[in-house]
């Protein structure tokens, strides 16, 4: 028993192997800013310069061309790595030379723009797989990134800005950095040193200034990667196993799919999960729907799953007849706290005018478990040309509305009808023709559907109804317009 007690413990063992594995690796420091200009790059040679004197082995890997005065001061003395040349459509592009900088193999080096897409024909696709050779190799790394360019927050910039940033970078490299310095100056400040053309060159300043750089934008972006830093640090906090109990039992759930809106709930998912410090689930359900998913739903699909797993999701596939069923029944075998769904916006027809939302039924099934509803983006669609004709912007003519019209006129007729013939007063009569009206008018575009269906009511209830049956009265049609405009 005493020999048993004395076995080392394989947490512990695990730790320090964990631990050896770190130190080979290099350390990485994120000098973060909210937006360009605020000294990042500055703030990122400053410190290099110290760490120089100091004695250490440093080399500046790629600093992006800037014509800052004072960023170019602080380049001189310090060992550069010349870029790498490539040419891309007859134009020449400077990209950092990597495999150079694995030859040189110094203490620590400088690779600006972390974000950064390179060019076709370099090893890597973007500048921060570089940087991860470099780590390691056991190289120490200093780069630089904008709020804006962490993935998870790409669709909250998108709707503060209006731009789509398409650079982004990982969340699990900002996570995994040894240090991150919040470099930050007042957004009032910022906007001088644009007009005083500091940051870019005078011909793009006032285009800048007018779409992403304003300062109601500059002030969120700005609290935003205030937020961000904040929950860093109590992210290495909470790692020193003092997570409380709900935090621990905490899973999230997000349902995935082949909408463009999909990927919103990924990304407000992975935020969530990461302020919580929990783990996170997306799954997906293959339903007999699934098989006639066009090439580009197909495509958003995967697109979805690899944003998913980039986020740190466990993926995960389902096939099921019923998806909100399948959802419930993963959820309770797996012990999901938190579910996130997109707001689904079906098209109501027929066959599915009575059925429950998925969201509702998913609520209705699981009482016990939050669900999260996140309503979805704008979806931006090819112009297709319609096959109508617009007049005036109320009128539309459509086959499809003119077959529902003259399919409901019908049925409306043959049942008055069949009332007509069991005894049912007139009085019941017009009533269903009144209600095929507000069918019609519910469920076509423009207003002219509702006017044909009104005039086609009035004649008939007249035609079928009113002695002589089977005519048209024509003082009849006069006395009964006052009914076809109570009827519109």
């Amino acid at each position: 028993m005493n020999d048993f007690d004395k076995r080392p413990d394989p947490n512990q063992l695990l730790e320090d192997i964990q631990t050896q594995q770190e130190n080979h690796s290099g350390k990485l420091k994120i000098f973060f800013g909210y937006a360009a200009g605020v000294g990042k790059t500055y703030a990122m040679l400053d410190d290099a310069q110290e760490q120089y004197r100091m004695g250490k082995d440093v080399l500046v890997g790629y600093v992006e061309p800037h014509t800052r005065p004072e960023t170019l001061e602080l380049l001189k003395g310090l060992p550069s790595l010349a870029p790498k040349l490539v040419f891309y459509r007859n134009i020449e592009l400077k990209e950092f030379d990597l495999d150079e900088a694995l030859k040189r193999k110094p203490e620590l080096i400088l690779v600006d723009e972390l974000a950064h897409t390179n060019a076709a024909g370099v090893r890597n696709l973007k500048r921060f797989q570089d940087v991860e050779e470099l780590l390691n190799a056991g190289i120490d790394v200093y780069t630089t990134v904008n709020v804006q360019h962490i993935e998870s927050l790409n669709d909250v910039i998108e709707g503060i800005t209006g731009i789509r940033v398409k650079e982004t970078v990982p969340d699990y490299i900002f996570n995994k950095a040894d240090k991150v310095e919040l470099i930050d100056i007042e957004p009032d400040e910022l906007l001088r040193r644009f007009e005083d053309g500091k940051i870019y060159k005078p011909e793009r300043v006032q285009t800048a200034m007018n779409h992403f750089f304003t300062r109601e934008n500059l002030k969120l972006l700005r609290e935003i990667a205030m937020r961000k830093a904040v929950d860093r640090i109590s992210d290495e906090n909470q790692n020193e196993r003092l997570t409380t109990e709900k935090m621990a039992n905490t899973k999230m759930l997000a349902c995935i799919g082949p909408s463009p809106s999909s990927a919103k709930c990924i990304r407000w998912t992975a935020r969530a999960a990461e302020a919580f410090h929990a783990k996170w689930v997306a799954l997906y359900v293959e339903s007999t729907d699934s098989e006639h998913l066009t090439p580009q739903q197909q495509k958003n699909l995967r697109e979805n799953m690899d944003l998913a797993g980039k986020l740190g999701a466990e993926i995960v596939s389902l096939t099921g007849h019923d998806i909100a069923i399948s959802v419930a029944e993963y959820a309770k075998l797996s012990g999901i706290t938190n579910i996130v769904v997109g707001k689904s916006y079906n098209k109501r027809t027929l066959k599915n005018m009575f059925d429950m939302d998925f969201e509702d039924k998913l609520i209705s099934l699981l009482p016990s478990i939050e669900v999260h509803i996140i309503p979805g983006a704008t979806v931006r669609r090819d112009y297709k040309k319609p096959h109508k004709v617009i007049w005036k912007g109320k009128i539309e003519f459509s086959w499809i509305d003119c077959a529902k019209t003259a399919a409901l006129l019908v049925v409306a007729t043959l049942a008055s009808l069949g009332l007509r013939m069991v005894g049912i007063g007139d009085q019941n009569v017009i009533m269903a023709y009144i209600l095929s009206v507000l069918v019609i008018s519910r469920n076509t575009k423009g207003h002219i559907w509702g006017i044909v269906a009104s005039v086609a009511s009035v004649l008939s209830f007249n035609f079928f109804f009113t002695e002589p049956l089977t005519r048209l009265m024509p003082f009849r049609q006069v006395i009964l317009l006052p009914f076809l405009l109570c009827l519109w």
